[in-house]
């Protein structure tokens, strides 16, 4: 069937408007490590895709899978070592106090498991975020998106710590963690003094969606300082950062903090829908204690064998390492290009997550959404598949599984010089 037919058959079936990546969609039907495959057989690298962290159809995972599926899955009202097992191994890869989980399906229910937990230790409900972060896309989650005003009850936001577009210019790195943290003063502030009481932060470690920023040192660390005075607890959406996509198990290792409550999600089942929120287990006590969660799908067999599946390979193949290792590669051969590329003003990240700031003037940091949608697109064309994300949509992601290795980033590296090359003229 051809893309124009089958966008016809999916508005049909699906409804006008279901999100697409790309001018012209690009129908895939296969997957292997890091590469997709369209209907005629075109090769893309994939640069985007986190949920298959270890790669499509990783044979170790798929086999796991396959396994267990033909063996027993049912739900979490019986008894089954296997999700203990895996619990007990997830935990112990998380800092200090953290030692119990309750298992969701995505990323979604994982950050309401953790709203409610805030709320039922706290007594408290109003909740703090970024002025550009997504989490999800519930009713109660997704009043955190992009959150710029003061007219949700119950939430606030606060600008985003960055260094690209300071919210002062000209002030050293710790002048701007305290002009941020003054702005996070303020969000508890005014939820103290509203009905609900200030009740957690919930944040992505890097702040991934928005745009992967180069947070000024110590801004993570202080701020979960301002929010236990002030009897609250952080909340942090590893969804995107974690499982080894920063060079460290954690995003928030990264970035040098201690959560209360962390929420997992996308790359954790590689492409089963697997999620979760661990905790110390006082606090998942608090919460079982004043729900009744419950979710048909989660804590099941399947979920814990692919999941231990997925830790296997990455440690197995040393993927963290290699992360780091092929990430500072890539970025350095970035970096060495800005030079000849001046609509590339800025190159950052951790680990496989790098972000490219797009711009249509380099002197006066405008962004250039256009711009960079113009190079995704050029890139599809030359098999490269990724995306934009950030708070003006202008910024390249790259987020590649994470058997990406030096091979990927050249094939890559010269593509984008060619794209970069064709849309200046070159």
């Amino acid at each position: 069937m051809s893309n124009e037919d089958l966008i016809a058959r999916r508005e049909r079936l699906l409804g006008t408007g279901a999100a697409l990546f790309y001018d012209e969609p690009v129908q895939i039907v296969r997957g292997e490590g890091v590469w997709l495959y369209d209907e005629t057989g075109s090769r893309y690298l994939d640069m985007y895709n986190n949920v298959p962290c270890v790669g499509h159809g990783h044979p170790h995972v798929v086999e796991a899978m396959q396994r267990q599926a033909e063996t027993l899955n049912v739900h979490s009202r019986y008894l089954h070592e296997g999700i203990l097992e895996y619990a007990e191994r997830l935990t112990a890869l998380h800092t200090g106090p953290i030692s119990t989980a309750i298992f969701t399906c995505t990323g979604t229910e994982a950050n309401e498991v953790a709203l409610q937990m805030a709320r039922a230790v706290t007594g408290r409900t109003g909740i703090l975020c970024s002025d550009s972060a997504y989490h999800g896309n519930s009713t109660e989650v997704r009043k955190l998106s992009r959150l710029r005003d003061d007219n949700t009850p119950g939430y606030r936001s606060f600008p985003f710590p960055q260094r690209y577009r300071p919210i002062r210019e000209g002030v050293g790195d710790g002048q701007l963690v305290d002009l941020y943290l003054d702005e996070v003063r303020r969000g508890i502030a005014d939820l103290e003094a509203s009905d609900g009481g200030f009740a957690a932060l919930l944040l992505c470690p890097i702040l991934a969606n928005e745009g992967l920023p180069d947070i000024p040192t110590g801004f993570m660390a202080r701020a979960t300082e301002l929010v236990h005075a002030a009897g609250g607890l952080v909340i942090c959406d590893e969804v995107q950062a974690g499982f080894g996509r920063t060079g460290r198990w954690w995003g928030y290792e990264t970035s040098q903090f201690e959560p209360d409550i962390v929420s997992l999600g996308k790359p954790m089942g590689n492409g089963l829908p697997f999620a979760g929120v661990v905790a110390p287990l006082e606090l998942v006590n608090a919460f079982r204690e004043r729900t009744r969660y419950f979710n048909t799908f989660a804590s099941s067999p399947l979920q814990a064998a692919v999941g231990m599946a997925v830790i296997d390979v990455i440690e197995d193949e040393g993927l963290i390492e290699r992360a780091t290792e092929t990430g500072d590669y890539m970025r350095d051969a970035l970096r060495a290009m800005q030079e000849s590329c001046t609509p590339l003003a800025d190159v950052r990240g951790h680990g496989l997550f790098t972000a490219l700031e797009w711009v249509s003037d380099r002197s006066d940091r405008t962004p250039d959404p256009a711009g960079a949608n113009v190079i995704v697109n050029a890139l599809k064309d030359q098999g490269i598949l990724l995306s934009r994300a950030g708070a003006d949509a202008n910024i390249l992601k790259l987020r590649p599984p994470l058997v990406f290795d030096r091979d990927h980033a050249d094939h890559f590296l010269s593509a984008f010089e060619t794209v970069v090359s064709e849309s200046r003229g070159g």
